[in-house]
C-alpha cells in the first residue's frame, strides 16, 4: 500500500512515517515505480511504535522494543527492565512537574495581577527570588 493508506491505517502522519524511514526504524519495501510499497506487516510495526511512542518511550528505546517484539527468542524479562526503566523515568518526571507547578502556583498567588509593575512571576523566572 502507498504511504497515504498506511498512514491512515497505523494512525502517523506520512511525515512521521518518512522520519521513521530516515531513522531507519522501518524499511518498506519499493514499487517499480519507486515509491515506497507498505506490507501490512510494515503497517503493523509503525503502530506498534505509536504505541510504545504513545506510551513515552524514546525512538532509541522503540527501535530496542521492536528489535524484542521481533526476537522470538527474547525473555520477557528483558522487556520487564525496560518497562520498569520507562515507569521509573515517568514518575521522576511528575515528580519534577509537581515542583514546577508548586513553584509556578505560589508565585502566581502572590502575584497581584492589577496594573502595578512588580510581579513575582517574572522576578521569579529572572531570577530574583522572592519569599512567597
Amino acid at each position: 500500500m502507498n504511504i497515504g493508506k498506511a498512514a491512515k491505517a497505523s494512525g502517523l502522519s506520512q511525515k512521521t512515517i518518512r522520519y521513521y524511514e530516515d531513522i531507519k526504524l522501518i524499511k518498506p519495501g519499493r514499487a517499480e515505480n519507486g515509491y515506497r510499497d507498505y506490507s501490512n506487516e510494515d503497517v503493523h510495526f509503525l503502530g506498534f511504535i505509536r504505541r510504545a511512542r504513545d506510551l513515552g518511550f524514546s525512538i532509541e528505546e522503540c527501535r530496542v522494543l521492536l528489535s524484542l517484539y521481533l526476537d522470538k527468542n527474547r525473555s520477557s524479562a528483558e522487556v520487564k527492565s525496560l518497562a520498569m526503566s520507562k515507569i521509573t523515568s515517568i514518575e521522576e518526571k511528575i515528580a519534577e512537574l509537581e515542583l514546577m507547578k508548586g513553584l509556578l502556583k505560589r508565585v502566581a498567588n502572590n502575584c497581584h495581577g492589577d496594573a502595578r509593575p512588580d510581579c513575582p512571576i517574572l522576578d521569579e523566572i529572572a531570577g530574583h527570588s522572592v519569599e512567597v
